[in-house]
């Protein structure tokens, strides 16, 4: 009898199609459905998001955000483990690389609490650093998969020195909550104000009317690791649970959004 004749398999088993462009629709879902069901897996429900710039080093001419840091994710990791077993468990999360990402990974594993890093595929500059927790390292392709993620389980945001990513993350945190796209009341703390008041106008946004001066209100600065704890911990002492990972939402949701 003649051999019956084999099929190339299912398409989701061959990598022609999988990498192929047709299949980029599952690619994006899977960036969304993979990290999910790992979040749920470790019970990661409300993270404390760090943003800052790769190239900021200890021993470089702004080595002192590396430390302050460093010394915020640990504060911040000691005080949310000091917390009664039925409130928050706030999760240090960082976008996986070096610089002011590594800062806050370590100083979170230093405090021996679990610490997140979303890292992103890139040809240079963004290496996952060693001090991420090995089962809350992700890597992702796509830069708006991995913000949804920075979004998604938030209950504030620090953001340290940086330049083009940190500015593109940041802004895009603030119109979220601007538009009030963010169910969750989300303090956003800018960390080191000479810089930022230098890189961003924000006064001048406001005077142009490309803003109005109550969004002058959605961030604060802070200059020192006690400082921004102390913002962290006013802003989040009446915040509710956040919702688990499956039931994220954004606001103003239509039926079957």
């Amino acid at each position: 009898m003649p051999n019956k004749p084999r099929g190339p398999g299912p398409a989701y088993e061959r990598p022609s199609f999988i990498e192929s462009e047709e299949a980029r629709p599952l690619r994006i879902l899977a960036e969304y459905l993979e990290p999910l069901v790992r979040f749920q897996r470790a019970g990661i429900r409300d993270t404390i998001v760090f943003f800052g710039s790769a190239r900021l080093r200890p021993d470089g001419p702004l080595g002192r955000y590396y430390e302050d840091a460093r010394e915020l994710a640990r504060l911040i990791t000691e005080w949310s483990k000091s917390l009664s077993s039925h409130e928050h468990c706030y999760v240090i999360c960082s976008g996986g690389g070096g610089g002011i990402m590594e800062a806050a990974n370590r100083g979170a594993s230093e405090a021996a609490g679990k610490t997140i890093g979303l890292n992103i595929s890139l040809p240079h500059e963004q290496a996952p650093n060693p001090y991420i927790t090995r089962e809350l390292l992700f890597e992702f392709h796509y830069f708006f998969m991995r913000k949804l993620w920075f979004a998604h389980l938030a209950r504030a945001l620090i953001a340290f020195p940086g330049g083009f990513g940190t500015l593109d993350e940041l802004t895009e945190i603030l119109t979220l909550v601007q538009t009030r796209k963010i169910s969750q009341d989300i303090p956003v703390i800018l960390y080191g104000s000479s810089y930022w008041k230098e890189i961003v106008n924000f006064e001048a946004l406001c005077r142009h009317g490309m803003i109005d001066a109550a969004d002058l209100r959605l961030f604060q600065f802070a200059d020192e690791p006690a400082a921004a704890l102390a913002i962290i911990k006013e802003r989040l002492a009446a915040t509710p649970a956040g919702p688990s990972p499956a039931f994220a939402h954004s606001c103003h949701r239509k039926p079957g959004d």
